[in-house]
């Protein structure tokens, strides 16, 4: 560093008019577009003259009363560096997991927040990715921890709140090409435990009203498959690349999830390319692409009428974007053009 300032010394002056410049063009005061989950719009914004984020939320509707659950300038005074990640509202809403970190290694401290009485929780949980993920019981907490050496994701531990046992470890991941973690389906039914490396993945499911439980593997790990799974009602949609280079969607009961139970809903299309699928109550939409193209394709989970969004446009990206909430009837989907800004 000392070298550098005596190198780039005579560069002072415009360094600083450049920073300006750039400073500028930034548009400080900013927030970004709400979502909704669980009765409550979640949202973050930038006030001007403060570097970090303040988290936020308001239950019900957009007009009503702000609630700042994380505002991370008043957390980062005193660091060097400091960032919060991986936010995450239990399912009764008066908790919030986030994690810490101020190393700039991304190795996060995990700390619980009681978001009726603005608390944080006397526990810390340290060397996480910093996401979490709550049971519906509202007190167990599922998290990752990395390896020290590599920082791979590799290990899943439970914790009990006001627990004054060890937390305990539910899963393990041993193949060191493979990353994991864990999350909840949209359908707040079951918690899965997923394990991918480039070419391979492999899920656990758990019900969700079962913490104490035990995970069962969604289907035998297989070299070379690859697949996602999204839950609905009483199965799951499966997007995979079994005998489909450009994969293909089937369904399975959620009670028999090997992949001898599969049948095919969306066949395999040499032309179409299936990039992901997002389920809804009432709806489900299908990220295709097509030419070069990604068409967002809507299909009536009831009466199985179907059709894509048309942009008006021949060339152009789009794509879901954050879509949380299970019973809607809004697609939240980003969209852009060499014509036309992004835009939510």
């Amino acid at each position: 560093n000392a070298y550098t300032d005596t190198l780039m010394k005579h560069t002072e002056k415009f360094q600083e008019k450049l920073y300006d410049e750039i400073v500028g063009r930034i548009k400080q005061t900013d927030e970004t577009v709400p979502y909704k989950k669980n009765g409550f719009w979640y949202y973050t914004r930038y006030e001007e003259g403060q570097e970090y984020p303040i988290h936020c939320r308001k239950q019900g509707s957009l007009e009503a009363e702000e609630e700042v659950m994380l505002n991370v300038n008043v957390m980062a005074e005193g660091h060097e560096y400091y960032s919060v990640g991986g936010l995450n509202v239990s399912t009764n809403n008066e908790l919030l997991a986030y994690g810490e970190d101020t190393v700039g290694r991304r190795k996060y401290t995990l700390y619980v927040k009681n978001l009726k009485t603005g608390q944080v929780l006397d526990m810390s949980i340290p060397f996480t990715t910093g996401g979490s993920t709550w049971a519906n019981d509202n007190q167990t907490l599922f998290y990752t921890k990395k390896d020290e050496q590599t920082l791979r994701s590799n290990q899943i531990y439970k914790h009990r709140l006001g627990s004054k046992t060890e937390d305990i470890l539910i899963y393990e991941e041993d193949d060191d090409t493979f990353y994991t973690g864990i999350y909840k389906t949209k359908s707040e039914k079951f918690l899965i435990i997923w394990s991918g490396s480039t070419l391979t993945n492999d899920y656990r499911i758990l019900e969700a009203d079962n913490p104490d439980g035990e995970f069962k593997q969604f289907t035998t790990r297989e070299a070379g498959l690859e697949y996602s799974i999204q839950h609905f009602e009483d199965k799951f949609y499966v997007i995979t690349n079994r005998d489909a280079m450009n994969f293909k969607l089937m369904e399975t009961p959620d009670t028999k999830t090997a992949k001898d139970n599969w049948t095919e809903v969306i066949p395999h299309r040499k032309e179409v390319f299936i990039e992901g699928v997002e389920v809804f109550k009432k709806y489900m939409v299908i990220e295709e692409r097509e030419k070069g193209n990604t068409n967002l394709r809507v299909i009536n989970q009831d009466t199985k009428e179907e059709h894509y969004l048309d942009f008006g446009e021949e060339a152009y990206t789009a794509y879901t974007s954050v879509n949380l909430d299970f019973d809607t009837e809004l697609l939240r989907y980003g969209y852009t053009s060499l014509a036309t800004p992004s835009s939510v």
